[in-house]
C-alpha cells in the first residue's frame, strides 16, 4: 500500500481536527483557536491548543504536538494504518490498495464486519426483549448498570439453534460460518454456534466488533465461549477493552490487565476504565507489544488462585525475552480465592487502586516464585536455585537488563545463603602484653606477625584496589576464556568501583552466553553499552607489569604467550579472591589470640600470616615473570 504525501495531506485537510479531538476532549473556542485542558498530562489550566488552519494540536504544558493521524496513534492508540483507515472513512476517502488480490481481502473483510455488526445488533434487541428478562436478572445481580450495559453493547443469543440463522439471511450461509456466527459439522447443516448466552462483543482497536464472547446462562459447560479464530479475529492477538482503556491510560498512565473481560467490566462499573483481558489464551508476546505501545509497565492483575497464579507465571516467562531499558512488567497479588469483581464490590475502587499501589516488580516475582518451588536445604537444591534463576536472566535478549537481571540474582543469592557470623567487639590491632617480671617471653615481638606490606595492603575486605582490578579487567579482555573457567571466583571478587563492577559483569553474562568468545567477540557485544569506553581504556593500558596485559605485535607472538599469560591470570585470580578471605580470617584469628592468649590461637595466627605472605609473594613473582619474559 502506498499512501503519497499528497494523499495524507488531502486526508488531513478534510478532517476538522477541533471536532475530531472534540468527541473525547472538552474544547473551547478563543479567536481563531480552540483551548482545553492537555489530555495527555493532568492540569487544571488549559494549555493545550488546536489550530484548525493549520491542522496542527500543540501543548504548551508538555510539548505534545501533531496532526490528526497522531491525535489517533498518540491518544486513541491506534497504529498509523489503522488511524488513516478510520480517519479516511470519516472523509469518504478510498485507501489505496497496493493489488487487486488485496482489495479483495479488504472488501471481504468489510462484508464479515457487517455480519459480526448485524449479530451484534441482533443480540442487542434480543437482550432488550422480554426474552432478555432473564439475562437483565443476572446482570444487575452482577451490579452491571444500564449505562455499562450499553456501553459494552450486551446482548443475548436465545436457546435456538437457528435463531440467528434466520436474523442473517441476508447473508450467505458460507459468510456466516466464515465470521463465526455458525458452525458447520460434516455435512450438517449448519446451525447458531452461541445459544442460550450472555453475549459481550469483542471489538478491535478502533472500535469495530470482530468477535463474541458468552457467558452461560444457568448451568452448563464452558462456562465462557469465544469466536474462533476468524480473518476479523485472532484470539492472540487482540485484548478485550483495548478501543476504551487504550485513550483512557492517556490519563492514568497505567494499564491493567485481568483474566477475563467480566473483570474488565467489573473494573469499568466501578469507574476503573484502563482494564483489558486476554482472550482465553495465556498473554501473548503480540499482546505485550499491544500493551507496552501504550504504557512500559502495565500490572498483571490475575485471580488470587492457584490458576491465576500461574498464568503470571506464564506471561513473565513470555515476556523476559521481549524485555528493553525501561519496559517490564508488575504484579498486583489478591487475597485468595478472589478476583477483582469481589475487591471493588466488598472495597470499591480505592480497595483496588490500594492492592495496585503494592505493585511486585518483575524480577522480586520471579525471586519469589523460584524460592517458593521447594526446599533449600542442601548444597545441591542451593545449587538448582541459582541455576533457575540465572536461566531466567539468561531468556533476555538485551544485554544490559540481562546483565542487571544476573546481578539482582546474585545478590538475592548472596543475601539468602550468607555465612552468619558470631558478634564479636570491634576489631583491634594485637599488640603483645609486655613481659612480667622476665619471665616467659614466648610472646615477645614477632615479625612475621607484623601488618601486611604496602604494595598489598589495598586488597582487603574494603574492595580490590583500582590498580588490581584494571590488570584484572584489561587481561580478561585480551582472553575471554578465562572468564568462563573462573566465573565463580570472579563473581565473589570484592571490587570497590562500581563502573568497574558493572563492566565484569557484563562481561561474565557476555562468556557464559556465548562460547569460545575471543577479544575481538567481546568487544562487539560492550560496544553499543556505556561500558564500552571503559573496557578500551583497560585494554590500551598495556604498561602494567603482567603477562596477561602485554601489547603483543604478531600473531606469532601472541600464540606463543598465550599459554603463559592464561596460566598466570588464573593464577592471579585465585590471588585476588582468596587475599581478602585470608586477611578476614587472620584478623579474627589476631583478635581471639588477643583473648585467650593459648599455643593453638599463636599457631593458627601464624599459619595465616605465612599464607598471607605467600599469596603477597606470588604478586610479586607474576609481576617479575612478566617483566622477565
Amino acid at each position: 500500500m502506498t499512501l503519497t504525501p499528497q494523499w495524507l495531506d488531502e486526508l488531513r485537510s478534510r478532517i476538522t481536527l477541533s471536532t475530531l479531538i472534540g468527541r473525547t476532549v472538552k474544547v473551547t473556542r478563543a479567536g481563531r483557536e480552540y483551548k482545553a485542558c492537555c489530555p495527555f498530562h493532568n492540569e487544571k489550566t488549559p494549555s493545550f491548543t488546536i489550530n484548525d488552519e493549520k491542522g496542527f494540536y500543540h501543548c504548551f504544558g508538555c510539548s505534545a504536538h501533531g496532526d490528526a493521524i497522531r491525535w489517533m496513534t498518540d491518544q486513541r492508540g491506534l497504529s498509523f494504518m489503522d488511524a488513516v483507515k478510520e480517519l479516511a472513512a470519516e472523509a469518504g476517502m478510498e485507501v489505496p490498495a497496493a493489488d487487486p488480490r488485496a482489495a479483495k481481502k479488504a472488501e471481504e473483510a468489510a462484508s464479515l464486519r457487517d455480519v459480526v455488526q448485524g449479530a451484534a445488533d441482533w443480540f442487542t434487541q434480543q437482550l432488550g426483549s422480554s426474552n432478555g428478562a432473564p439475562a437483565r436478572e443476572y446482570l444487575a445481580k452482577r451490579g452491571i448498570s444500564e449505562a455499562t450495559r450499553k456501553a459494552f453493547g450486551f446482548g443475548l443469543a436465545p436457546e435456538s439453534r437457528s435463531a440467528l440463522k434466520e436474523a442473517l439471511k441476508k447473508f450467505p450461509t458460507a459468510m456466516l460460518v466464515e465470521s463465526g456466527m455458525l458452525i458447520a459439522v460434516d455435512d450438517k447443516e449448519p446451525y447458531d454456534r452461541f445459544r442460550g448466552r450472555l453475549m459481550i462483543p469483542i471489538r478491535d482497536a478502533r472500535g469495530r466488533v470482530i468477535a463474541f464472547g458468552g457467558r452461560i446462562l444457568g448451568d452448563g459447560e464452558p462456562k465462557y465461549l469465544n469466536s474462533p479464530d476468524t480473518p476479523l479475529f485472532d484470539k492472540g492477538r487482540v485484548l478485550y477493552n483495548l478501543d476504551k482503556a487504550s485513550p483512557a491510560s492517556r490519563q492514568t498512565n497505567r494499564i491493567i490487565v485481568v483474566e477475563g473481560y467480566m473483570d474488565v467490566i467489573a473494573l469499568a462499573e466501578a469507574g476503573i476504565a484502563d482494564a483489558v483481558a486476554p482472550l482465553g489464551t495465556a498473554l501473548t508476546e503480540a499482546q505485550l507489544g499491544l500493551i507496552w505501545r501504550m504504557v512500559p509497565v502495565p500490572v498483571l492483575c490475575f485471580d488470587g488462585d492457584a490458576a491465576g497464579q500461574k498464568a503470571a507465571m506464564r506471561a513473565a516467562m513470555r515476556a523476559l525475552p521481549l524485555l528493553r531499558p525501561g519496559f517490564s512488567l508488575a504484579f498486583a497479588t489478591l487475597p485468595t480465592g478472589q478476583d477483582p469483581d469481589d475487591i471493588v464490590r466488598a472495597r470499591g475502587a480505592e480497595g483496588f487502586n490500594a492492592i495496585l499501589s503494592e505493585t511486585q516488580p518483575l524480577v522480586e516475582r520471579l525471586w519469589a516464585h523460584e524460592v517458593a518451588a521447594g526446599p533449600l536445604a542442601t548444597p545441591e537444591e542451593r545449587a538448582a536455585l541459582k541455576t533457575r534463576l540465572l536461566a531466567h536472566a539468561d531468556a533476555i535478549e538485551d544485554a544490559d537488563v540481562r546483565h542487571h537481571y544476573r546481578e539482582a540474582f546474585r545478590e538475592r543469592l548472596d543475601m539468602l545463603f550468607a555465612r552468619k557470623q558470631p558478634e564479636r567487639a570491634q576489631r583491634q590491632p594485637w599488640t603483645p602484653n609486655p613481659p612480667r617480671g622476665g619471665g616467659n617471653r614466648r610472646f615477645g615481638p614477632d615479625p612475621r606477625l607484623q601488618p601486611p606490606a604496602d604494595e598489598t595492603r589495598s586488597i582487603g575486605q574494603a574492595g580490590i584496589s583500582a590498580p588490581y582490578v584494571a590488570a584484572l579487567i584489561g587481561g580478561l579482555l585480551r582472553y575471554p576464556e578465562a572468564l568462563r573457567r573462573n566465573e565463580e571466583a570472579l563473581t565473589r571478587l570484592p571490587v570497590s568501583d562500581s563502573g568497574d563492577a558493572e563492566l565484569l559483569g557484563v562481561m561474565l553474562d557476555s562468556a557464559m552466553r556465548q562460547e569460545g568468545l575471543d577479544c575481538e567477540g567481546l568487544l562487539a557485544i560492550l560496544e553499543p553499552m556505556k561500558v564500552y569506553n571503559r573496557a578500551m581504556t583497560l585494554l590500551r593500558a598495556d604498561g602494567m607489569h603482567f603477562s596477561f596485559n602485554r601489547r603483543l605485535e604478531s600473531k606469532e607472538e601472541a600464540a606463543a604467550a598465550r599459554e603463559t599469560a592464561l596460566r598466570d591470570l588464573d593464577e592471579y585470580i585465585g590471588v585476588l579472591v582468596t587475599q581478602p578471605e585470608i586477611r578476614e580470617r587472620l584478623a579474627e584469628a589476631t583478635a581471639d589470640f588477643q583473648r585467650t592468649m593459648d599455643d593453638e590461637g599463636f599457631a593458627r595466627q601464624q599459619k595465616l600470616s605465612a599464607m598471607d605472605k605467600e599469596l603477597t609473594r606470588r604478586l610479586a613473582a607474576l609481576s617479575e615473570d612478566s617483566n622477565q619474559s
